[in-house]
């Protein structure tokens, strides 16, 4: 068992896997963890800690940093439910947290509803309202036409809300999942099996939900070396890595082959899962509005939000799939069902700032463009076998394999550290209390921009 000590740490950096906490404050908590086991790193990892650590909030002087450490989360309920207990005294106290459970709600609107003889779904206030003898018949003839209407109005909004939380809680998870793989779903005992596997997890998912920066170059990647160093000590100590739990983050060949076919299938079935989840959230957001297929620029009328995070979820995913597929010996599975990657759309003054530079799309775009969409494959409704994919990839001189069309993306390579920047709307600002006050005067976000250029000249 281990000491409180490294138990709270521990506790601390699981917790880390479903927040924005900055990686310098992570190396940080792994400096503490490993004070506190009493044993000190290796000298690499020592010192690419260091390196990290130095940065943390801790360590600077303002200790401030400008930017959200959590994932936004939707407005829950409470409102709604508390108007619900002042008009509808004969339900049951609810615990805290109810209005963000979407089934406690709805359990709500079911009662509440049962009391006025209205069942779930029977929103139409011209036809399913009942009259004053259908509100005596079932024991409402002392309610009022206008207190009636009342309650039966707050239930349809109710289901209404309901029916956004829903959905904001699952763009939510689609976010944090493709920023972070399984990392929120990962249990805390698979977690903490190991302190090195723990503080590997930490470290590089903290750099998997680092914010995309405003450029016209490649995000910056989250394999790094201090992940690299950390790495090295699962390598080091291979019998007491927890393989498993690696595996929800970091598919690499390397870290599957150590993994056994039962949690390799477990893994694939969930990844299954996700797949089609994210596939009704495109499909959704392309029926609103489609997109221009052919360049993916953002046009007026495009929801860029809720595309671009499940593209990125999208794309995660399908990696993940085809690691595991292809670890289990299993990639055959490809030559009939290959669905292919999808872009995200991008801004139409990034794509400027990309031809005033000498570039243009990315090549991937013209591939997307000419297969059939991810959840048209999905559901069978058309074919997009391996041989498709090569067929286009070829056609615009593009390497299937190398670029993960067909196959498991590439080993990355670790990258130099970089401490991470303030960002306001992507933009990279030295300071952090200058960051919040750009961001509160509207700058770089697109609206106002003449107004809060005037407060800044």
């Amino acid at each position: 068992m281990p000491s409180p000590a490294v138990e709270a740490l521990l506790r601390e950096l699981h917790a880390s896997l479903t927040l924005r906490k900055r990686p310098e404050d992570v190396a940080r908590l792994i400096q503490d963890l490993h004070a506190a086991q009493g044993a000190a790193p290796d000298e690499a990892t020592g010192a690419a800690l260091a390196k990290a650590a130095e940065h943390s909030l801790r360590n600077l002087w303002h200790g401030y940093t400008s930017m959200r450490e959590d994932f936004a989360r939707p407005v829950g309920a409470q409102r709604q439910l508390a108007r619900a207990a002042s008009l509808f005294p004969d339900l049951p106290d609810l615990p805290d947290g109810a209005g963000d459970d979407p089934d406690r709600i709805e359990a709500v609107i079911r009662r509440a509803g049962g009391s006025m003889s209205r069942g779930y779904g029977q929103n139409d206030f011209g036809t399913d309202r009942l009259d004053r003898a259908e509100r005596t018949a079932v024991g409402l003839g002392e309610m009022s036409k206008r207190q009636y209407n009342k309650r039966f109005r707050l239930l349809i909004r109710m289901e209404a809300k309901l029916a956004r939380l829903i959905h904001e809680q699952r763009r939510r998870e689609v976010t944090m999942t493709g920023k972070g793989a399984l990392a929120q779903v990962l249990p805390y005992g698979l977690f903490a099996a190991d302190p090195d596997t723990a503080a590997f997890i930490a470290y590089f998912t903290a750099r998997g939900h680092m914010r995309s920066v405003f450029t016209n170059g490649p995000q910056r990647q989250p394999y790094d070396e201090v992940a690299e160093a950390l790495f090295q000590r699962l390598r080091a100590w291979p019998g007491q890595t927890c393989w498993a739990a690696v595996a929800h983050v970091h598919p690499t060949p390397e870290v599957l082959a150590e993994v056994s076919d039962e949690d390799l299938t477990h893994l694939l079935v969930r990844w299954n899962g996700f797949l089609r989840q994210v596939a009704d959230l495109l499909e959704d957001a392309w029926n609103r509005h489609p997109l221009e297929r052919a360049s993916m620029v953002v046009r007026r009328g495009d929801d860029s939000s809720t595309w671009n995070q499940a593209a990125q979820a999208w794309n995660t995913a399908r990696a993940h799939w085809f690691a595991i597929l292809t670890e289990l010996g299993q990639d055959k599975i490809l030559d009939r069902f290959c669905p292919g990657k999808v872009p995200r759309l991008m801004a139409a003054d990034v794509a400027y700032w990309h031809r005033m530079t000498g570039g243009g799309l990315h090549p991937d775009t013209y591939v997307w463009a000419e297969l059939p969409l991810p959840w048209e494959v999905l559901r069978g409704e058309k074919e997009c076998p391996r041989s498709l994919v090569e067929e286009v990839c070829a056609r615009h001189r593009r390497d299937p394999v190398a670029s993960a069309w067909t196959a498991p993306r590439p080993a990355a390579g670790a990258v130099a550290f970089r401490r991470t920047p303030e960002l306001v709307h992507g933009v990279a600002v030295a300071d952090p209390l200058m960051a919040s006050a750009l961001r509160s005067a509207g700058v770089f976000s697109g609206n106002g921009k003449r107004a809060a250029a005037s407060e800044w000249m």
